[in-house]
């Protein structure tokens, strides 16, 4: 209550134009980075940056990190840790991830130097046709609920990337996330938030409340001690038959009656016809750091356009929060936004400019719409509707530098809100993402992913990585990319101070606090940090200013081969930790 009514009286004093009557610390030319009374090192992080040697693993909560360090002390690779962290998250923040949603990694080979990329998203139904969405009257696939389901694509992800890369057996990766489903686990703060958000969705059906609140009456507060036995039986199926059991056997069939039932289009077919894809990352030239991302169907290649637009401009020489640095970052991403909207689908069925659309030569063509001076409002600002979703990030090195960085997703906080059955996870509803206009290369179709916000990232220097890191949540995940690398490598942060300082969200859709419905240009979110004098300066280049929501979660790991030690951090906007051996 503190927070919000702080930034009211800071959005109004900026609306009224009275900032030179308001005298406090933050006006200053720029913002300040948040402060903490540390007795040694830089004050300006909420925690230490963890230091390991052999592996690493960083996670949005203590216990799936815990799980990632046993499967590396066993001798497991980085791949193996990343999908028992993964296990353990399904357990312990079901609303953001589990085996009902899709994922995507990169991986650092450290035996062959090669960067792969993973696809491991579903795709839409056989009969979930555009015709078929027109003959029941609809204009958009609904948020949640049957019709918003894809088929998901995690557990044939993580079966891709252990056959790949796994040294452990496939049944041990999921014995941490069996016991916490079985034993019970106590809610973290943060995830408790989200869980108490969802409560009133999930009593909605019996199979969601009687699987994700207690007594099926109420959702878990922090500290309180959570079961999910079901989910523990569903993970033992896949333990022990590996993929035949989500995709042709007892799981697929308790999915299929279920989909029935509730008048889903998913059929046991589709999940038996589900394939991951192994692709090739695409990256850009950063200051001497190449930035890797994977090309859409994801929105990944949306920070490297945007790295690729501020790139030529003295970021360190306009100041960290500085107005003009702000100004600079929200017009990049207005930019890469608009041609995110028109072009960003699935390859398979759309033609998608990947290399163009990263190439310099674009990125200057395009900067010739930035006005230094002035927001611009003429600028397509993304999707129609602004997409805000749970997801999960981790990251893992082990002993021989092998990288995992992943990214899991259910979509929306409990996905479709849907449990099919007594499985013990909620199915996505990432099928929303689909448009229905037939010319829009996002059009559904069956067999077609949909357009996907979930996107890992790692970076290389000289032919090695040195950074594997991500920041989750839905539009915000390419814009905190973009934020966290400048800290990182313009203004010289350790890794745990870039993900501390303060964000900008911009959203291209929303209205600000009480303003009359704006049609262009959207709204520019600001955590608190922010200065008075540089919102000033903003509003007065024409943005809409706003506070409030979720400005991402971020896990980074970075090596150091010159002294051979890793260095992990986690942010403080979420439960998690960064622990190694």
């Amino acid at each position: 209550m503190i927070q919000k009514t702080y930034w009211s009286i800071r959005i109004a004093i900026i609306t009224a134009g009275l900032l030179s009557m308001t005298t406090e610390i933050y006006s200053q030319s720029s913002a300040r980075i948040g402060t903490y009374d540390r007795p040694v090192g830089p004050s300006n992080q909420a925690r230490s940056v963890t230091y390991a040697q052999h592996g690493m693993a960083a996670t949005s909560d203590l216990r799936s990190t815990q799980a990632a360090v046993e499967i590396l002390q066993a001798g497991g690779s980085a791949i193996d840790a990343a999908i028992a962290a993964n296990a353990v998250l399904g357990v312990v923040e079901p609303m953001s991830c589990g085996i009902g949603g899709d994922l995507f990694s990169i991986v650092w080979d450290a035996n062959q130097k090669q960067l792969v990329g993973l696809n491991a998203s579903g795709r839409a139904p056989k009969l979930a046709t555009l015709e078929e969405h027109r003959r029941r009257g609809l204009e958009f696939v609904p948020t949640y609920g049957p019709l918003s389901w894809s088929v998901p694509g995690c557990v044939s992800g993580w079966h891709e990337m252990h056959k790949r890369y796994g040294k452990l057996p496939w049944a041990e990766l999921f014995r941490r996330a069996i016991e916490l489903a079985e034993n019970g686990f106590p809610v973290a703060p943060v995830i408790a938030g989200y869980w108490d958000a969802a409560e009133s969705n999930l009593l909605d059906t019996p199979e969601a409340a009687s699987t994700f609140l207690i007594d099926g009456k109420r959702a878990p507060r922090a500290g309180d001690l959570m079961y999910n036995r079901r989910l523990a039986a569903t993970y033992r199926a896949i333990a022990a038959s590996g993929t035949d059991a989500f995709y042709r056997g007892e799981i697929a069939d308790k999915i299929d009656q279920y989909s029935r039932r509730v008048g889903g289009f998913i059929r046991k077919e589709d999940l038996a016809a589900h394939k991951s894809d192994w692709i090739e990352p695409v990256s850009t030239n950063y200051r001497g750091y190449d930035v890797w991302e994977l090309p859409p169907s994801g929105q990944g290649i949306s920070a490297l356009q945007m790295l690729n637009t501020i790139e030529p401009y003295d970021v360190r020489a306009m100041g960290w929060g500085s107005p003009d640095l702000a100004h600079l970052f929200i017009e990049s991403k207005k930019l890469a936004f608009a041609d995110r909207a028109r072009y960003y689908a699935d390859p398979a069925m759309a033609r998608v400019p990947v290399r163009r659309l990263i190439s310099k030569e674009y990125a200057r063509e395009r900067a010739k719409l930035f006005d230094p001076s002035r927001a611009a409002s003429n600028v397509p600002a993304g999707d129609a509707k602004f997409l805000h979703g749970d997801t999960i990030y981790l990251c893992v090195v082990d002993k021989d530098r092998n990288c995992c960085s992943l990214i899991q997703s259910i979509y929306h906080g409990f996905g479709s809100q849907l449990v099919p059955g007594d499985t013990g996870f909620a199915l996505q509803n990432r099928g929303s993402m689909f448009a229905l206009e037939p010319d829009h290369p996002n059009c559904i179709a069956p067999g077609k992913r949909p357009f996907h916000t979930i996107i890992p990232a790692l970076v290389t220097k000289d032919a090695r990585p040195v950074l594997v890191f991500g920041v989750m949540g839905g539009d915000m995940q390419p814009q905190g990319h973009v934020q966290v690398l400048m800290n990182w490598i313009d203004f010289g942060m350790n890794i745990q101070m870039a993900g501390d300082a303060a964000r900008i969200r911009h959203e291209g859709s929303a209205t600000p606090m009480g303003a009359p419905q704006q049609p262009t240009g959207g709204t520019a979110f600001l955590e608190s940090e922010y200065s008075l004098a540089t919102l000033e300066a903003l509003r007065k280049r024409g943005h809409l200013l706003s506070s409030g929501g979720s400005f991402g979660g971020y896990q980074a790991i970075e090596i150091d081969w010159q002294r051979g030690v890793l260095a992990g951090a986690t942010e403080s906007r979420k439960d998690g930790a960064a622990l190694g051996y």
